[in-house]
């Protein structure tokens, strides 16, 4: 199995949170937007020095994902990991269709409302049943929380991105 360069951009997607049976087989608390989306990576890095493993089978049991992973043969060898980060190189995601990004792309971005006036900077986002909620670290006002609507409007290359909100300080 090759590693990736140190200098890889590590994305966590999960980490292990249990064991299933007796076999080896570990529960798997998933990051991604959709539960099983985890099982899309064939190869996962285990723990801050990402460590290799490959995924030999996996799926949805009874709501919670269960994975095998080559070289965890009992439940011993599983109880190991549990509470090990599971992460993949930025470069092993999918490229996402124009005008969708990742979270992680827009986290330290400048804002900026549409009359020019600097908010902050995203410091990251949270989901909420109806919209995602941008964090935006302000000075001298803190934390301000502004909904993502369709009108956000994301300046990738500039890292910056302009907003419908109005600068209440």
């Amino acid at each position: 199995m090759s590693t990736p360069p140190e200098s890889a951009e590590w994305v966590p997607l999960g980490r292990i949170s249990g064991l299933y049976g007796v076999r080896g087989a570990v529960k798997v608390f998933s990051y991604t937007e959709e539960r099983d989306g985890i099982l899309d990576h064939p190869r996962w890095y285990l723990g801050a020095a990402h460590r290799p493993v490959d995924v030999l089978s996996g799926g949805v049991q009874a709501g919670a994902v269960i994975a095998l992973l080559q070289g965890v043969g009992d439940r011993e060898a599983a109880r190991a990991l549990i509470g090990q980060e599971i992460t993949v190189p930025a470069e092993a995601l999918p490229p996402l269709p124009e005008g969708e990004y990742y979270w992680r792309e827009l986290i330290g971005m400048q804002v900026i409302n549409r009359a020019g006036q600097r908010l902050g900077q995203v410091q990251g986002l949270l989901e909420t049943g109806a919209n995602d909620v941008l964090v935006v670290q302000s000075e001298p006002s803190g934390e301000i929380l502004i909904p993502w609507t369709a009108d956000v409007q994301v300046d990738a290359a500039q890292r910056r991105m302009v907003v419908d909100w109005e600068k209440d300080w």
